[in-house]
């Protein structure tokens, strides 16, 4: 009961927080992190590692066991005479008994090192989900931003349209225009009204797909903040990739990997080895025999009380070539892990090289694209002055309208583009 009113209460607090107020990238990171379900089972995994580690120290210590039994015979059976009668017996015995590893040819050992060598390998796997989401964050928080720009530029585009539709129905009335361009005017407002529709319906997907990747329960008052406007720096792809090879989880989590295999390859090799463990324990018995005298039960569990103690060694001779293919198979293991983490070093360098070409080229066609916008800007505002004045006609000024348009929307690309591999360089360099 307790749990489910924690549930319905972190429910509604994320409900209150989604409508009361903006959500900031950190906020959702952090939020991502904490409630995303990959990350989560990553930690329950992490926690069997934990208990792995348990198991193994376990194996250092003594088993201790007790068993009891009870019988009965019926019908003839062979006497001391050596002649058989009809006779009803019954026997109990109970037993104590201990076993203590003295050497285990070193596979306690071995097996508690390698649980550890696994704990850090998953506690890295953790890290690596959480880095992970957060880039996905990180990149739909920004898509997010990019599709607002786009619906307030269509938003603009619209207003303009509906201003000259106004102007021109003016002017019609005046008999100053043919009608022929107020219908062409009409038909650029429809137009435009359907690119602000399809530019708010590309702002919900956004935004739900981002309230997906937080595990938030509604998407009504779902709002984000804005980015401080600053001017990223691109680091050098190389200087990224040498500091990624000491901080990123993944990396770190696939050299761990190769550990974890060579430890796999001892815990193997100690099938060689001959064990010796102690051995002792202590029982009795209490045997009824009908038609005699037998002794008490109290006197025949002190007669026939025994104890005993000895050693037992153990040592492997031939066993089928098990041991031989369990560590051929711990070696193929390592082999792996090694392909691994090289396939992980690849991956990661040609993913920092893509994000700093594309930052560099997102830069430039950034750059390039404020002074082109402020050219179109300007060459739109005198085609409007001059189709104002009747000089132009609205197929020109269409043209300049949408040369304008494209220009923006190019701009706005290009700089979320050049802000988002930024991101992913400084997230791959210092994992924040």
């Amino acid at each position: 009961m307790k749990k489910t009113l924690s549930i319905i209460l972190m429910t509604v607090t994320a409900m209150s927080a989604v409508a009361s107020e903006k959500w900031s990238l950190d906020s959702c990171i952090n939020y991502a992190v904490e409630n995303n379900l990959t990350v989560k089972n990553r930690e329950i995994e992490r926690l069997s590692s934990e208990l792995d580690i348990i198991e193994a120290k376990d194996q250092f210590l003594p088993q201790l066991s007790a068993s009891a039994s009870q019988s009965f015979n019926f019908g003839r059976g062979l006497t001391s005479e050596n002649t058989y009668a009809n006779r009803n017996t019954s026997n109990f015995q109970w037993g104590t008994s201990v076993q203590l590893p003295l050497f285990q040819g070193l596979s306690a050992v071995r097996q508690l090192k390698l649980s550890k060598i696994n704990l850090r390998s998953m506690i890295l796997q953790v890290e690596a989900a959480k880095d992970n989401i957060t880039l996905n964050v990180i990149s739909q928080y920004l898509q997010v931003l990019y599709s607002s720009e786009l619906l307030a530029t269509a938003q603009n585009q619209l207003e303009l349209s509906r201003y000259e539709l106004t102007r021109q129905e003016t002017l019609l009335e005046a008999g100053r225009i043919p009608e022929i361009d107020v219908i062409q005017q009409r038909a650029q407002v429809a137009q435009d009204q359907q690119a602000v529709t399809e530019s708010e319906n590309n702002l919900t997907i956004a935004k739900l797909d981002l309230i997906q990747l937080l595990q938030l329960p509604e998407l009504d008052g779902f709002d984000i903040e804005p980015l401080a406007e600053s001017e990223p720096l691109i680091r050098p792809a190389e200087d990224v990739y040498r500091d990624a090879m000491v901080s990123n989880h993944s990396v770190l989590a696939a050299r761990n990997n190769i550990e974890a295999a060579q430890a796999s390859i001892s815990v193997a090799k100690t099938g060689y080895i001959p064990r010796l463990s102690f051995n002792a324990g202590i029982g009795s018995s209490y045997y009824n025999l009908s038609g005699v005298e037998n002794p008490s039960f109290s006197r025949q569990m002190r007669d026939n009380l025994n104890k005993y103690f000895g050693f037992s060694l153990s040592v492997p001779i031939f066993d089928a070539f098990s041991t031989r293919n369990r560590v051929r198979k711990a070696k193929l293991q390592e082999t792996t892990a090694r392909l691994q983490l090289q396939d992980t070093e690849t991956t990661l360098y040609k993913e920092i090289q893509q994000a700093y070409y594309r930052a560099k080229g997102a830069r430039e066609k950034y750059l390039t694209g404020i002074s082109t916008e402020e050219a179109s800007r300007l060459a739109f505002e005198a085609m409007k002055e001059k189709y104002e004045m009747g000089r132009s006609n609205p197929t020109e000024f269409e043209q300049s309208k949408n040369a304008y348009l494209k220009t923006t929307i190019d701009r706005i690309q290009s700089h979320y583009e050049y802000i988002l591999r930024c991101r992913i360089l400084d997230f791959y360099a210092h994992g924040d």
